[in-house]
């Protein structure tokens, strides 16, 4: 009887397999560009920030309460915004892409010691509420110069992202229960 011999086939396939999971895992490196072109948008609102700055400091004798107001909103806007890239930039490469190494590094952010999937998501969503309240609260200073309709559609595209970020923030809370009550789980089966 002539069997056939398994292992001689098994090598050749690992082979390919490992090349494909190799080639995968590099491939993470192809949203480097990505973060960086991002850093550069970021650039872009950093002149966007200074020239409504100096727009506000050269014509503040000629403008009116509510124009200040919108104008400050504005950069208040801009700041956010630029928060929410870096938390995108900086958490993403950490995340997706790779380790920054910054474990001493004094300036290191708080947030980035803990970032996950997870936590980077919420954050995200929390800065995104951030900007629409901002934008929210300009169309309702600027009220009548928009359409009731207009106003309408940003306050429910509003109370939808809060509601996707609270829906956010209760899955997390489930996955981290989740993950104590298998830790409490594991452990008592390991005391047996």
């Amino acid at each position: 009887m002539i069997t056939k011999n398994t292992d001689a086939a098994a090598p050749p396939f690992q082979s390919f397999t490992r090349v494909i999971g190799s080639a995968i895992f590099v491939s993470r490196w192809l949203q480097a560009p990505l973060y960086l072109g991002l850093i550069v948008a970021q650039a872009v609102y950093v002149v966007v920030f200074w020239k409504e700055l100096i727009h506000l400091s050269k014509d503040f004798n000629h403008l009116d309460e509510a124009s200040v107001m919108l104008i400050v909103l504005g950069l208040v806007d801009v700041v956010m915004i630029a928060n929410l890239l870096i938390m995108v930039i900086i958490g993403g490469y950490e995340t997706f892409v790779s380790r920054i190494r910054m474990d001493s590094h004094p300036d290191k952010p708080e947030w980035l010691s803990h970032v996950n999937p997870n936590v980077l998501k919420v954050k995200l969503a929390m800065s995104i509420i951030g900007i629409s309240s901002i934008h929210l609260l300009k169309s309702f200073i600027n009220a009548e110069n928009l359409e009731p309709e207009t106003l309408k559609w940003q306050t429910i595209i509003h109370m939808a992202f809060i509601l996707s970020a609270i829906g956010l923030a209760f899955v997390d809370w489930l996955s981290a229960r989740a993950a104590v009550i298998g830790q409490h789980t594991a452990d008592e089966h390991s005391g047996d």
